[in-house]
Formats: C-alpha cells, structure tokens, sequence
C-alpha cells in the first residue's frame, strides 16, 4: 500500500468506510474555517470588533493547518489496517 495513493480508497468496503468518514470530518472543517473568516472579515469592519475578528482568523488559520493533518490521519488508518511491507513500494 502506498500512502495517499486514490485508490486506497477502494481496497475493501471498511476503507471505502473510512474514506467517507474523513472526507465529511475534512469537508466540515474546511466549512467551519470559511465561515470563521467571512465571520472574522465582517467584524474588521468595526473597531469594537476587531480583536474578535483577529481570533476568528486565528482559529480559521488553525482549522486550515488541520487539514494535511485529516488526510495523513486517514492514510495512517489505513496503515493501521494492513499492508504494512507494501508500504515501502
């Protein structure tokens, strides 16, 4: 098996499983991130707001770092289930 290859995804149904389930907990998070920034754009339009604004962009920037992070989580899943002296191919 080699890491982050498309067709990992399709090795059995519990992989195909464990697709689905990463891709919703990516997708959620790339949502989650998107609404903090718009949130976080509209507070700079007021100074009373602007340090709400600036954590929303922090933690919008943080949920954006977590994204690599989702898919190496999901590859090493995949890892945990087998095929760990295919690795090296």
């Amino acid at each position: 098996m080699t890491l982050f290859h498309p067709d990992n995804r399709n090795r059995s149904p519990e992989h195909k499983r464990i697709y689905a389930f990463y891709e919703i907990l990516y997708t959620i998070n790339d949502f989650g991130a998107a609404v903090l920034f718009v949130v976080g754009s509209v507070l700079f339009f007021n100074e009373d707001t602007t340090r709400a604004g600036s954590w929303l962009f922090l933690v919008g920037s943080i949920m954006f770092g977590l994204r690599p992070a989702i898919k190496l989580a999901r590859e090493l899943k995949y890892l945990k289930m087998g095929d760990y002296e295919k690795l090296a191919d």
